[in-house]
């Protein structure tokens, strides 16, 4: 039953049924405030709470609260009914300074009967000019051996505060502590989400843009390749240099691969920063040694110093969306490359494990720790930033490729030196 609920027995006096109402009040206000706690709808709504009901249950004129800074270094007014609201969050008090600062550093209450005779009384700017405060009574917050704040009460006529009154508002106080505590720090977790999300839609947006503009030089460098692999007309006669032409159609070839290339990392950039709904996959049966073939050709110049070494099976086929796969193993071996001493060599397996193809793509470079087997599939994460270059969107971007696909992709440890990426995909035939 609530406390507010309670029946009470009539009174054997008019006084006696005074003192036992004023030793309730305290309960119903703190059954008042731990219900708000729960329900209220803003962190500012629980703090203008606290001080209008602490003011009531005290009778006193002004209530306020300040919150001791991060830092340590100020308390910061955090709600008042008798300042100027618009110093909340703006008025500030050194700690060890005023008659708040020197009770959040004391941690001692403290009963001033008459400011104007306290030299140690700072008048907050904002303060309403028509009453004048006499006298004050102020109590730290502490909540696990740490002050939290300090809740002042203040009256317009002088007022002998009795040891009653500081212990209940330092009983108060002392509940109060951690519901404020436990408000402030889920308010400054939705604060660094909020400025979180801010930052990752600012990201999303510049890359969208950055990418977006990439397609256009790309699709004119394109148009101009293909215009110079158009030879002039020789009025019926055949070119009388076949090796030459059969040079300049490789050099075309090879130009438009890599176009397609830089297309295809525009593409995984666009997908390290949509979410995974907007990335629908065509998932079609794959020839795993094939995709992987094509792809070690296509980058066949970024190998020139290492050995590549591919085990797969002939006709081992999955369900994937071939240009995602290709993205996936590229992203793979050109981290692998950049990890590796030269003249080491690069081992691209495949091997079914209870219906699921295992590609596996290891290397023998320094390796990865494992505390770091999880961090560098995030965004922008690398741990050579001295003498690797690179975005740190690579893994990231894989990962999230591989997941649009319903592919999954981890770092496990190898047997010898190096890293090893294992890329799950589901099998559709072996023979």
């Amino acid at each position: 039953m609530a406390v507010s609920d309670l029946d009470l027995d009539p009174p054997r006096s008019a006084e006696a049924g005074q003192g036992k109402l004023d030793q309730l009040e305290p309960l119903r206000f703190l059954h008042r405030v731990a219900r708000l706690a729960t329900t209220a709808g803003t962190w500012e709504e629980l703090l203008e709470t606290i001080v209008d009901e602490t003011r009531d249950v005290l009778h006193a004129d002004v209530s306020s609260l300040y919150l001791l800074d991060r830092d340590g270094a100020y308390l910061t007014l955090a709600a008042t009914n008798g300042l100027d609201r618009y110093q909340i969050g703006r008025a500030r008090v050194p700690h060890g300074e005023g008659v708040t600062g020197r009770v959040a550093a004391t941690r001692e209450p403290m009963i001033i009967p008459d400011v104007r005779h306290e030299p140690r009384f700072l008048w907050v700017r904002g303060i309403d000019q028509r009453r004048f405060i006499a006298s004050m009574l102020s109590v730290p917050l502490s909540w696990h051996d740490q002050v939290v704040g300090v809740l002042n009460l203040q009256t317009e006529q002088p007022r002998d505060f009795t040891q009653a009154d500081v212990e209940q508002l330092s009983a108060i106080g002392d509940l109060l502590a951690g519901i404020i505590e436990k408000g402030r720090i889920a308010r400054e977790a939705e604060m660094q989400v909020e400025s979180l999300k801010a930052i990752d839609e600012a990201r999303s947006e510049l890359i969208a843009l950055v990418t977006h503009e990439l397609r256009t030089p790309l699709a004119v460098v394109r148009a101009y390749t293909d215009l110079l692999a158009d030879e002039p007309a020789l009025d019926g006669r055949e070119s009388r240099d076949p090796e030459r032409r059969s040079i300049r159609a490789g050099w075309h070839d090879a130009t438009i691969e890599q176009i397609e290339r830089l297309d295809r990392l525009v593409d995984s950039i666009l997908a390290s920063v949509r979410p995974l709904q907007e990335l629908p996959a065509e998932v079609v049966p794959v020839d795993v040694r094939e995709a992987v073939q094509d792809v070690i050709d296509s980058i066949r110049p970024l190998l020139r110093r290492h050995r590549v070494d591919v085990r797969i099976p002939v006709r081992l086929f999955v369900l994937v969306d071939p240009p995602r796969l290709r993205q996936i193993v590229e992203h793979l071996v050109e981290n692998a490359v950049k990890y590796a001493p030269p003249d080491t060599t690069i081992t691209i397996d495949c091997a079914l494990v209870e219906g699921v193809a295992h590609l596996g793509v290891a290397d023998e470079g320094p390796g990865i720790p494992i505390e770091w087997r999880q961090r560098i599939f995030e965004p922008y994460a690398r741990r050579d930033t001295h003498t690797v270059r690179g975005s740190g969107i690579g893994l990231f971007a894989a990962r999230r490729l591989a997941e649009s696909m319903g592919a999954r992709l981890w770092c496990e440890p190898s047997e010898g030196p190096g890293a090893r990426f294992v890329l799950a995909l589901p099998a559709a035939v072996a023979v």
